[in-house]
């Protein structure tokens, strides 16, 4: 069924729910009136074949980020509802979503803007990889997808690239849950902790740099990423604190928030949040959903199970501002510590955080913690407005019509324009009578449908077992009337694959190791230090293309290494040359160099 067909069929359908069950009650607030939550579900995509066409709306699975460039250009990610919704990513133009790719689809994904044609994706992994001791690589929020133009604005929108790593390895890529970008050059992507085993152990982080993507861990934090959001030039990061984390004895109540950049190295732990009460443990809060406005960063906690020994969580939220420099300046809104002390919201958790462009407030999801824990599809989602002017607290509550699962996302690209997505897979849309008016995307990049994804940056790939067939166009025969007794068994000419590494040389300057060498293709690379069997010094693992290239590595003379290791993943074929042996057609994923270990000990004065 052509795509363009399946809305209308819908039509008379989604006209008879919005007459009937979708609008709301009106409901005492502060703005307009005629402002309300509709469903707005889109049209399910085509079904693939075999699968019966949907003649109603459906749910579009679980959906794990809305983001927004603009009021009327938008993404989400969802982990679809096969067979009829395919894991994708869809988007909207001002007028309605539409679904514009069918790769890249995630369990729980995130989505960010890097630019006005550009997005990221924390998407899962393609099955492919090899069991390891009988266990099969995770999937779920482990790899990366980039969508962008590949010439000129205006063009078709692609899937351009996509990243992964290797499974059950001390620097696998952990499961992603937080994203955020501050330009196409610099963003930045979050998960849980990398595995006690790794060198650099604490908390696994990405950074894009336009060229590349570099691993850029947390050190010694060893919790769980869980939300970002830029502000006033940083890039705030919400972290779970959960029974279990390693333990920090000189720090009981490590902070729950902390900014990174516009430097790498650039990193702020807010300590002195006005979270809790005393004698609530951390561990009684969920971690920070972030959202900033104009003027003010909001950060919103529910609850968790209640530690022994603590007092219950409470459903906290937090607004501030000032915070390019030290720890700025806070409120509590809602709270303990908030002007009304009262306990708005008794038994339930917050789910969902967004402010509220152009006003004092902001919108948040509630859930009981049970269902939170496990989403029920059959739940009603509700949600309410909060005011940060003093004195005004709750200014709306709202059970929102059908039981169509609980609240599970919130965003407000504009004022009094937010969207909601629920367990299921459910849209709902605060706007007015008159949304119509909001003037429709003429981006002719979204219009586009995406299908395939690219080989993944990171994970080894295999060379061609046979030579590519002869598209030339010459003729399959010898010339009419000329012999055929050239018509034998083709002989098989010796090839040889060539290697990916050549003219490796190293140098080392005082304490820093200068490793110079050629690529054959495209590669990712890292330069390991190793003193017996333990690794004492790396590099970040690095996208190199092909050519003469060079790692430096500073050295610990204290940790004084005796042998290198040059770790490498291809990441295209690598080419074949007429000829026999000399080169080996398997490429060797890690080559060992020796280290000069009596110059160290004449340079400074020790043996290692």
């Amino acid at each position: 069924m052509s795509r363009s067909l399946v809305a209308p069929l819908l039509l008379l359908t989604l006209v008879a729910l919005s007459a009937s069950t979708l609008a709301l009650a009106p409901t005492a607030r502060a703005f307009e009136a005629g402002v309300q939550w509709r469903l707005a579900q889109p049209a399910p995509p085509p079904a693939p074949p075999g699968v019966e066409q949907p003649q109603t709306a459906v749910g579009l699975g679980h959906i794990g980020e809305i983001s927004f460039y603009a009021p009327n250009r938008g993404a989400l990610i969802t982990a679809g509802d096969p067979p009829t919704v395919p894991p994708g990513v869809w988007e909207y133009n001002g007028v309605e979503w539409h679904e514009i790719s069918e790769v890249c689809g995630a369990t729980d994904g995130r989505i960010v803007w890097a630019g006005p044609e550009e997005f990221w994706t924390v998407s899962d992994g393609r099955p492919g990889q090899a069991l390891v001791e009988g266990k099969r690589p995770p999937l779920e929020d482990d790899t990366l997808c980039r969508f962008s133009n590949p010439k000129h604005e205006g063009e078709p929108l692609q899937a351009m690239e996509s990243f992964a790593f290797p499974a059950f390895q001390a620097d696998s890529y952990q499961p992603m849950h937080a994203a955020g970008c501050f330009s196409p050059s610099d963003c930045w992507f979050g998960g849980g902790p990398l595995p006690a085993e790794a060198l650099d152990a604490g908390t696994f982080e990405l950074h894009w740099n336009g060229h590349e993507l570099i691993e850029a861990p947390l050190r010694g934090e060893g919790r769980t990423i869980e939300g970002m959001a830029a502000f006033e030039g940083r890039l705030f990061e919400g972290a779970r604190i959960a029974t279990g984390d390693r333990e920090e004895p000189e720090n009981p109540r490590p902070p729950a928030l902390h900014a990174v950049g516009p430097e790498p190295s650039s990193f702020v732990g807010f300590e002195a949040l006005p979270l809790y009460e005393g004698g609530e443990f951390p561990q009684a809060l969920d971690f920070l959903h972030l959202t900033p406005s104009a003027e003010f960063l909001w950060a919103g906690a529910g609850v968790q199970k209640t530690p022994t020994g603590s007092l219950p969580g409470r459903i906290t939220i937090l607004r501030g501002t000032n915070l390019a420099e030290g720890e700025g300046s806070w409120t509590q809104v809602v709270g303990p510590l908030a002007p009304l002390n009262s306990e708005p919201f008794p038994g339930q958790t917050l789910t969902a955080l967004a402010a509220e462009p152009g006003s004092e407030s902001a919108w948040i999801g509630l859930d009981t913690l049970e269902d939170s824990e496990r989403p029920s599809g059959t739940a009603a989602a509700k949600v309410a407005r909060v005011s940060a002017q003093p004195g005004e607290g709750i200014e709306a509550r709202e059970t929102l019509p059908g039981a169509r699962g609980a609240t599970s996302f919130l965003t407000c690209p504009a004022a009094q324009d937010c969207w909601l997505a629920t367990t299921s897979g459910w849209l709902y849309h605060l706007s007015s009578e008159q949304e119509e008016t909001l003037e429709p995307d003429p981006d002719p990049a979204f219009e586009t449908f995406i299908t395939e994804r690219p080989l993944d940056q990171g994970l080894p790939q295999t060379p061609p077992d046979t030579l590519p067939s002869d598209d030339s166009g010459l003729p399959e025969g010898p010339p009419e009337g000329e012999s055929s007794k050239a018509e034998t068994e083709p002989v098989e000419e010796a090839r040889r694959t060539l290697p990916l590494l050549t003219h490796v040389h190293s140098h080392l300057h005082g304490t820093v190791l200068e490793l110079r060498f050629h690529l054959t293709v495209k590669a990712r690379v890292r330069l390991l230090a190793k003193r017996a069997k333990k690794v004492v010094a790396r590099t970040p693992m690095r996208t190199l293309k092909a050519g003469n290239r060079c790692l430096s590595l500073r050295l610990n003379v204290r940790r004084w290494p005796t042998k290198l290791a040059l770790e490498t993943h291809p990441l295209a074929p690598l080419p074949t040359v007429a000829g026999a042996g000399g080169g080996g057609g398997e490429n060797v994923v890690s080559t060992s160099l020796e280290f000069p270990a009596v110059r160290a000990a004449d340079e400074f004065g020790q043996l290692p």
